[in-house]
């Protein structure tokens, strides 16, 4: 499984990291802003992307609007501190398939993370 982690704080995209690698067997590729995933995404597909809201340059929801706008399937999860109802639908609209907020546990994360997988299996 290759899961990409899109966030400007590198000890957010390592904690991701080691919650996730007990998934089994993961390729983690890792990405600060939404320009530099766009790029690794060229590059080839993933199982699953994580994506923070709030980074520089572009921020997650632009990321997410430009991944929908040719990749419909590839399951996407935005991970944010912003817990605002309007703001969880209005990544919903946007295409993500789950919704993680920070700060979060270990359990917590990867339930949302079997949950998307699963559903997208099914």
């Amino acid at each position: 499984m290759r899961i990409l982690i899109v966030d400007d704080s590198q000890p957010m995209r390592r904690a991701q990291r080691e919650i996730l690698g007990g998934l089994g067997q993961v390729r983690f590729v890792e990405a600060s802003d939404g320009f530099e995933a766009l790029a690794k995404l060229s590059g080839g597909a993933f199982d699953l992307v994580l994506i923070d809201r709030n980074m520089p340059k572009m921020d997650g929801l632009t990321l997410v609007n430009q991944i929908r706008t040719t990749d419909k399937k590839t399951p996407l999860i935005m991970v944010s501190t912003e817990a605002e109802k309007t703001r969880i639908l209005e990544a919903i609209q946007a295409g993500v398939n789950n919704y993680v907020i920070k700060p979060f546990t270990s359990e917590s994360l990867l339930e949302k993370v079997r949950a998307t997988l699963s559903k997208m299996a099914a």
